[in-house]
């Protein structure tokens, strides 16, 4: 069973897109203890006042003050052919850590947030549990079935990646075997219970509610 809050990351990761606002991803800033900034991001991130526990990345774009005064817990991957989240993300499963919160993959730029968004999938098929909070939703990566609780009303959107088979109760217009990504979008709550049947791997994207 799938809700917006019933997930219990074990780390979470900060990107460089727009630094959260929202009380949801704020909260698991504010509940997590392995928290880790992707390059950047630190900058920022710790311009807050909060603590880090890892600052992962090619840090290229991480300051001379910050790489001299906090170089104890940053970890250099200069490989090119991944972007900071994904090394971020397998910095932590290096470490056993496969339950993760993203906050900060979207906002800024729109091609690295459909990038960052996108690569959900590939970590899920890597058997990394990750989920992408932004201020006014949260991405969930599925393969297969699955069940989602939400109030009545909720907006939720279903983007395709390869899966057959979609259909769903619960929702206010149906669904199907859609190839591009506008045609799962925009859809209604109409159940506290939504079930989606289908074979293959897919992203929900549900709103918070008002």
């Amino acid at each position: 069973m799938n809700t917006i809050t019933d997930f219990y990351p074990e780390a979470v990761i900060v990107d460089a897109g727009s630094f959260p606002q929202s009380k949801i991803p704020l909260g698991w800033l504010d509940k997590c203890d392995l928290i880790v900034c992707c390059d950047g991001a630190a900058n920022r991130y710790l311009a807050t006042g909060r603590k880090a526990w890892r600052i992962v990345g090619d840090c290229d774009s991480l300051s001379p003050e910050i790489r001299e005064k906090y170089g104890d817990i940053v970890r250099r991957f200069p490989d090119q052919e991944t972007n900071d989240q994904t090394k971020a993300v397998r910095y932590l499963k290096s470490k056993g850590i496969t339950r993760i919160a993203i906050v900060g993959a979207t906002g800024l730029r729109e091609d690295h947030t459909l990038g960052n968004i996108s690569l959900l999938i590939d970590y899920l098929k890597q058997g990394i549990e990750a989920r992408a909070y932004t201020d006014y939703g949260v991405f969930i990566p599925v393969y297969g079935d699955s069940k989602f609780r939400c109030e009545v009303g909720t907006q939720m959107s279903i983007f395709n990646f390869g899966a057959i088979d979609l259909h769903a109760e619960g929702l206010r217009y149906p669904i199907r075997d859609f190839d591009n990504w506008w045609q799962g979008t925009l859809n209604e709550v109409t159940s506290p219970l939504v079930t989606i049947h289908a074979k293959g791997n897919y992203l929900v994207f549900i709103n918070y509610s008002s």
